[in-house]
């Protein structure tokens, strides 16, 4: 078999993710700075938006699914006037006109778009539909019809209006589409309205306080010191010490007994650390503690 090319490099990096870069890009570029066997982003972010891009490298991978799976806060900037086809500033006008709202009109409608809600994604989307990209086959302009989907809007505040733009902060559930937030406040306003910008303030249990910049990475000798322990993306799940011998059963994939450690039945999952070092991440179920996901470290 061949080996990839790269170092074996365990941890996170979080990073400020600039206006203009792709995601995938953004992973790219990581992975030559650190020449890096492996890597991948939690959390997809729109080139045109910015900010927390966690990516993960090595054994970090295993748990992209703890932070995608995570609640994300944004700050957008909605546009009025003018509705486009991707529901950003990068799309083609589509409709245009509607009145441009007062800031009582905006704090009014508010309250509708909090709560579990239902949205449909926009045309230009990572939504697979017959196993294709939404967006490829929006590209190639077939006609495509996106379901809709429930998501979950914790908060939804109403930050301030500048003549036909309006600044609001939004934390929500995985698999929300902020452009899609943007475009039905502006129709229930009774007008159009597309994103004029997009910044994730926080990814997971990872915030703007985490990040780094990229360009200041590219100019770094010891970039490997800008990298956090896998551990810190676990910092919500209860540590479960474990033996020597237990931690080599579930090394291999093995259960454990229950006994003594009573204090995690209530729990569905827990982190397994031997000597301070991650072996495991559990899910405990009546009768047995079972691994489903085991580092190498």
């Amino acid at each position: 078999m061949k080996h990839k090319k790269g170092n074996n490099i365990n941890g996170w990096l979080i990073i400020d993710k600039p206006q203009g870069m792709g995601s995938t890009q953004a992973v790219n570029q990581t992975r030559h700075i650190f020449n890096a066997k492996k890597n991948g982003h939690a959390g997809t972010l729109d080139p045109f938006a910015t900010g927390v891009l966690p990516i993960a490298f090595g054994e970090a991978t295993k748990l992209i699914d703890f932070i995608t799976g995570g609640d994300k806060e944004y700050e957008f900037t909605i546009r009025f006037g003018t509705e486009t086809d991707t529901a950003d500033c990068t799309g083609t006008v589509i409709k245009s006109g509607g009145r441009i709202p007062s800031a009582d009109d905006i704090i009014k409608i508010l309250p509708q778009f909090i709560g579990n809600i239902t949205q449909t994604p926009p045309a230009y989307s990572a939504i697979k539909i017959n196993g294709e990209r939404a967006y490829d086959l929006a590209r190639q302009g077939k006609e495509i019809s996106i379901p809709e989907r429930q998501v979950s809007i914790f908060d939804l505040q109403f930050l301030s209006l500048k003549n036909d733009c309006a600044d609001f902060r939004v934390k929500c559930s995985k698999g929300t589409y902020v452009r899609s937030l943007g475009r039905d406040i502006a129709r229930a306003l009774d007008s159009f309205g597309h994103l004029q910008s997009l910044r994730r303030t926080k990814c997971g249990i990872f915030t703007l306080d985490d990040t780094i910049l990229l360009e200041n990475l590219k100019n770094m000798v010891y970039v490997e010191r800008t990298l956090l322990p896998l551990e810190t993306s676990l910092r919500d799940i209860a540590v479960m010490a474990v033996s020597e011998v237990e931690a080599s059963k579930l090394k291999q994939g093995q259960a454990l007994s229950p006994k003594g450690k009573e204090e995690f039945s209530s729990l569905p999952i827990a982190a397994a650390v031997f000597n301070g070092v991650l072996i495991a991440i559990v899910r405990i179920e009546e009768g047995r503690i079972s691994p489903i996901r085991v580092f190498n470290l």
